[in-house]
């Protein structure tokens, strides 16, 4: 659900609620709040199926306001301060935010001092009066923001050859802010990144300020549209920020190591003509900027962070990757800006949706521009669907990580897997009734987030007719269902795809 983009400024809160109880009662009610204050504190989460303990309920945050203090050193704590507004959904005596790694130094909610501690991987701090439902509130911590991270903790704060970069997905922004960091609750960000002169900071959004003091920089950036935790982005380094024009005038912006500037810039004027190449399938870009960030560091992958995607600058320097199969990873991360960002996902069970739409458009971009044939990708798709499934489970249930990382669910049957679920759906109900299913779904659920029960609802609106036994199979089943138009395609025997690569 769309979130107020500036949130009234809490009201002052006269000491302890409901004053106007039964005598017979307050005893009762006194003995009852001792109880919760002295209660240790504990971690919770909003209850995702794959990973129950992340986010925190009892509010809906409306609104970040983020300020980190760069020394100029990628292995020192950056000093940061993070204000949320945010609007309690219940009675709450106690907030919990997701942070796990920094220290904090001080907390205040509404202004007044606020007792703090930590459980597990959330912060949980005690306002000095209680919050009432249906209140906005604000809290503002003080904290650090270290780079440097244990050897089996990935994501967050990126080191770059020349300073930082974010990688939050799935669930480590909370490594780098304190947060409610679950997809579901999306909200505006402000970034205020200071930096020393030389150096220069870009995050989501649009520039809404520079200001140079004492040898430093302070770079001011504001969202435009709400943005799930995941999906934040600040780049500090020697960087060279590009400008150029995208349709109906869309300011696109690119950030550079300035000693790759030429060698990039090639690759980077593809983007408008790509833009367009998406809006002429799915509609209008649905947010105020776009562009690249070519990040000098080894990731492994690539992340569509909302309005500037974040890419290795070797993928684009390197000479062994063919050029059209670094376009399509180009519209890859493009394509995640309608399907995953704008339209984000309620749970983490609800992936297929972000990964199988923009490998739907990657497949789709290569056959257009690059003579790769669909059909032939979708048919050796569904050869290896069956073991993707067995190994990671059906598209929209898929089995939780082994490992600790989060990110184990990023498996093929949410790329590949989940792009065959629409191939299928297309053969289903046709290639008109598909194409508008598509306009559709990103129209309705923008600046929200859905669910795969809203997909196959907008689904089988579209195509006038129910198909939740079609999507029943195909999203849950633990074997692939029979490709409509193609009898003849058949799963790979689990002894031929062993002896694969």
């Amino acid at each position: 659900m769309p979130h107020t983009p500036h949130p009234p400024a809490p009201r002052s809160r006269a000491r302890g609620r409901r004053r106007l109880r039964a005598a017979a009662l307050l005893a009762s009610a006194v003995s009852v709040c001792l109880v919760a204050a002295s209660a240790p504190p504990t971690p919770l989460g909003v209850g995702d199926r794959l990973f129950p303990h992340l986010g925190n309920p009892g509010y809906d945050v409306a609104a970040y306001d983020l300020s980190f203090t760069y020394s100029g050193s990628n292995t020192e704590p950056l000093r940061a301060v993070t204000t949320i507004d945010a609007r309690t959904t219940a009675d709450l005596d106690r907030v919990n935010l997701d942070f796990a790694h920094g220290k904090v130094d001080s907390v205040e909610v509404d202004g007044e001092p606020a007792g703090f501690a930590t459980a597990g991987e959330d912060l949980v701090i005690t306002p000095e009066d209680a919050l009432d439902e249906g209140e906005w509130t604000r809290i503002t911590v003080r904290h650090t923001s270290d780079p440097v991270y244990p050897e089996d903790r990935e994501g967050g704060w990126v080191r770059t050859a020349d300073g930082l970069a974010m990688a939050n997905q799935a669930d480590v922004a909370h490594l780098v802010f304190p947060c409610n960091d679950h997809p579901s609750d999306k909200a505006s960000f402000t970034f205020r990144v200071t930096a020393p002169d030389g150096l220069t900071a870009v995050a989501n959004g649009l520039p809404a300020g520079v200001d140079r003091t004492g040898g430093t920089t302070t770079w001011t950036y504001r969202t435009a549209h709400p943005m799930a935790t995941e999906l934040a982005q600040v780049s500090i380094g020697r960087s060279t920020v590009l400008h150029r024009t995208g349709p109906h005038g869309l300011p696109v912006r690119d950030v550079v190591p300035t000693e790759h500037r030429a060698a990039l810039e090639p690759w980077l004027a593809k983007t408008p003509g790509q833009i367009a190449w998406m809006e002429e399938k799915v509609g209008r870009y649905p947010f105020e900027t776009y562009g690249l960030l070519m990040a000098d560091a080894t990731t492994g992958f690539e992340l569509e962070t909302q309005t500037l995607s974040l890419f290795e600058r070797e993928l684009f320097t390197e000479p062994g990757y063919p050029k059209w199969y670094v376009e399509s990873i180009m519209v890859h991360e493009l394509a995640h800006q309608w399907f995953g960002n704008s339209v984000g996902p309620a749970t983490w069970s609800d992936l297929w949706l972000n990964e199988g739409h923009a490998t739907w458009y990657e497949a789709l971009y290569e056959q257009e521009t690059a003579d790769k044939p669909l059909e032939a990708r979708m048919k050796a798709a569904y050869g290896a669907s069956d073991g993707w499934r067995a190994k990671g489970g059906p598209p929209a249930a898929p089995k939780p990580p082994t490992s600790g990382s989060k990110t184990g669910i990023f498996r093929a049957n949410v790329y590949d897997g989940a792009a065959l679920v629409l191939y299928a759906l297309r053969q289903e109900i046709g290639r008109p009734a598909f194409e508008r299913l598509e306009r559709a779904w990103v129209t309705r659920h923008r600046d929200g987030t859905a669910t795969t029960a809203d997909f196959v609802r907008i689904a089988s609106e579209t195509a006038g007719r129910d198909l939740g036994d079609f999507f029943q199979g195909w999203l849950y089943g633990e074997k692939t269902p029979p490709m409509p138009g193609h009898p003849d395609w058949k799963p790979t025997p689990a002894s031929a795809r062993a002896g694969g690569a």
